[in-house]
């Protein structure tokens, strides 16, 4: 008995499930509307996206170069470092920098450290930083390519500089600041020839004082013409004068 009510009444069955495709053909082109609730939710759940500007990408061209430019404190300190340079450096020369193996630029670097010539190369940003606003902002073009810079505390120095370049073809001069003159590259080449400060003081007292003693000289020549003639005159011998008169009277 207890054995029928086991197997037969209290035994519990497992539902049979089966899963079967969808009666008819799926159209994939033209999909069956989704259930109303399903709808409202994916109704709900469906992204807005905002529409587009006319001039967007010239919008997000101009927030890209404003994020490009971003102030580096790396810039600045380099930056106040090459103004530190242009303010302190009496003679300064531009080298448009062609294609050089690094061995030839050491040797024209160490050539120019021997004269006390320092030789600089800075980026097209970090001169921009470096001069803007100054009186050397006008140079800022030459930065379009690789340029190199030479600073040195005395303008003499321009021959040793003129001497390596013409040793080293690869760096080709552009212009030049002297004492604060920017000077284009024949002027720079120029101003080589020209003597130093001292030397041209002096020549200029020289043709100052000549100009002055001529002067002087010019105004005292009828006086010391007169004074010798009286000299000669007073030194001759008279008796050389009687005679001359007796033959003429003869």
């Amino acid at each position: 008995m207890s054995n029928f009510v086991i197997n037969g009444l209290l035994q519990s069955r497992n539902p049979l499930l089966t899963f079967r495709r969808f009666r008819g053909k799926i159209n994939i082109q033209r999909p069956r509307a989704p259930h109303y609730e399903r709808a409202r939710v994916l109704e709900v759940i469906k992204p807005v996206y905002k529409r587009p500007e006319f001039n967007a990408p010239c919008i997000e061209a101009q927030k890209a170069n404003e994020t490009k430019k971003l102030d580096n404190p790396y810039e600045t300190i380099i930056a106040r470092e090459a103004r530190n340079w242009f303010d302190h450096s009496n003679l300064v020369a531009f080298l448009h920098v062609n294609s050089i193996r690094q061995e030839d630029m050491f040797k024209a670097q160490v050539a120019l450290h021997r004269h006390n010539i320092s030789v600089k190369v800075y980026g097209k940003s970090i001169m921009r930083k470096a001069l803007a606003g100054t009186k050397f902002e006008t140079i800022l073009p030459l930065f379009e390519a690789k340029t190199a810079i030479v600073f040195a505390p005395d303008p003499q120095k321009i021959k040793q500089v003129l001497g390596v370049l013409k040793k080293t073809p690869q760096l080709v001069l552009l212009a030049g600041i002297v004492e604060g003159r920017l000077l284009s590259r024949n002027e720079f080449v120029a101003y080589a020839t020209m003597p130093d400060l001292t030397t041209t003081r002096a020549q200029l007292a020289a043709v100052l004082d000549s100009a002055g003693g001529k002067i002087v000289a010019d105004l005292q020549c009828h006086q010391s013409q007169l004074v010798n003639l009286l000299e000669a005159y007073a030194k001759r011998d008279p008796s050389s004068s009687v005679d001359a008169g007796e033959k003429v009277e003869s």
